[in-house]
């Protein structure tokens, strides 16, 4: 298991319910494939340095994860496709 960080920026329109969904998805899936979620901090609605999809703003959070390094790609392709998630990053974390 290694310690990665992943910071998602989420859809700005979304409502604070759907923004915990969108987020609880996210760690279910981190769970799922047998890793564990340290921590979550939401940094809140930020303005975007360009545009993405029409959008000039997103809501950013960042998940401190301990996962199996093999299982990164099977998250990387589910983050891909889950609507709510604009834009994410995955970086390992020392």
């Amino acid at each position: 298991m290694r310690k990665y960080e992943l910071v998602c920026i989420v859809h700005p329109d979304l409502d604070e319910t759907a923004f915990n969904g969108a987020v609880d998805k996210v760690k279910g899936w981190i769970s799922d494939f047998g890793g564990s979620v340290d921590q979550v901090d939401v940094w809140g609605r930020r303005r975007l340095a360009y545009a993405i999809g029409k959008q000039r703003e997103g809501n950013y959070v960042l998940l401190h994860a301990q996962l199996d390094p093999a299982s990164l790609n099977e998250l990387d392709r589910n983050l891909r496709f889950h609507e709510p998630v604009i834009r994410f990053m995955i970086t390992q974390a020392n």
